[in-house]
């Protein structure tokens, strides 16, 4: 019969490098930036979701579903961010990809919808929305580069 070996973390060959790397993400996810943009993403979301009713363009039927499911999906990407920033920050790509697609949509989806009131609305959305998604990719990059100078990396 073959022995098992139990092994602990404590013995795990990478354990320094995955507590170095627990620790740089609570601090990035305690940070007041983190926790801003966290915030502010989110409102973005609701705003982008809500916006048919705020700005008044709830008639065209196309834009206000798109419009609402494109914020329900940015304000669930987003949110989480600051509380597990390790595992979360890759979300902001995708949330990016939604911000630039509220500009655009006004002149993409089907119907006659662009008025004034979506075209403001939505490219302010939109780019508050790009702007909050830069910002999170952004802190996960200025980790890394703190990661891999602690481990001695570089050209990483």
């Amino acid at each position: 019969m073959t022995e098992r070996m139990h092994t602990t973390m404590e013995t795990h060959p990478d354990v320094l490098e995955m507590r170095e790397r627990f620790v740089l993400a609570e601090r990035a996810a305690a940070t007041q930036a983190g926790q801003a943009v966290e915030a502010m993403a989110l409102i973005t979301g609701l705003y982008m979701a809500a916006s048919p009713w705020i700005a008044g363009f709830n008639g065209f039927t196309t834009l206000a579903v798109n419009n609402l499911i494109a914020g329900v999906a940015y304000a669930l990407l987003m949110s989480g961010f600051g509380h597990a920033y390790e595992r979360t920050h890759a979300r902001a790509w995708a949330a990016a990809l939604i911000g630039i697609w509220m500009i655009i949509s006004p002149w993409v989806v089907a119907g006659n919808v662009t008025t004034t009131r979506t075209i403001i609305s939505n490219v302010v959305a939109g780019a508050v929305g790009l702007c909050l998604a830069l910002a999170a990719t952004a802190a996960n990059r200025s980790g890394t580069a703190r990661r891999n100078r602690a481990a001695g990396i570089m050209g990483r």
